[in-house]
């Protein structure tokens, strides 16, 4: 069970909502304003935030950047809803620091798999290695899976849950290529052929601009023409 705090202003969607995540056995909050529900996060700390984009006093965005900023929800996973012709609210909930997003109307199944996936997506990856069994290793980046933080070249980097589990899996999986099919299923368990594929390219742009050198040229994270991402076992630390 987990505690999900829903936050919309349309009181038949909330009701819709609210009560398909209790059949799954959840405890439910809800808010009606990013106002509203940044008290209540700050004081129930959630585990999974359902945030519709457009909202009064404090929109879904701005509610993601200001939770994003407390320590104490930072590692919160963020399900936006959005819809269907708001494509930029979605770029932008991406952008800082949202994990996924549905669009209006949606199937309540489909929201409970999304909600399952993001759910799964806490957990820490697990490192490949024997003496430190919380640090994971490869090349100049460093991921302590329970800090959950990432240095490049010795620098920490600020990343978001979503990207802070794409490359704990891309570094314990080092050398291997995977299409962005494979990485929503295995990295965040969406079920075969749900999920969009527009997600995962817009956290890997989002994490190349944090750790690559120059994410136009990425030598981390590369792509492989026609299959997918693979990271560079090498991840050579840039020259002085």
């Amino acid at each position: 069970m987990a505690r999900v705090l829903i936050v919309d202003d349309e009181p038949d969607l909330v009701w819709a909502v609210k009560y398909a995540l209790l059949d799954e056995g959840h405890e439910v909050l809800t808010a009606s304003d990013g106002v509203e529900a940044l008290a209540l996060a700050r004081q129930e700390r959630p585990d999974l935030f359902v945030v519709d984009v457009v909202m009064p006093r404090l929109d879904g965005i701005e509610l993601c950047r200001e939770a994003r900023r407390d320590l104490r929800l930072a590692s919160v996973p963020i399900l936006f809803l959005s819809g269907h012709g708001e494509v930029q609210d979605r770029v932008r909930g991406l952008d800082e620091g949202g994990d996924d997003y549905l669009c209006k109307p949606f199937d309540l199944t489909e929201l409970k798999a999304r909600v399952r996936s993001l759910l799964r997506r806490t957990a820490a990856p697990q490192a490949e290695t024997a003496g430190d069994a919380h640090v994971m290793r490869v090349g100049a980046l460093c991921l302590d899976t329970r800090e959950r933080s990432l240095q490049v070249d010795g620098a920490q980097v600020p990343i978001t849950p979503a990207e802070f589990t794409l490359i704990g899996f891309l570094m314990a999986h080092a050398g291997e290529v995977f299409s962005s099919r494979h990485l929503l299923e295995r990295v965040w368990g969406y079920p075969a052929g749900s999920g969009d594929a527009a997600v995962v390219r817009w956290h890997m742009k989002n994490l190349r601009a944090k750790i690559e050198p120059d994410p136009a040229k990425p030598v981390y994270v590369r792509t492989v023409p026609r299959y997918g991402y693979i990271l560079d076992r090498r991840a050579a630390p840039s020259s002085p």
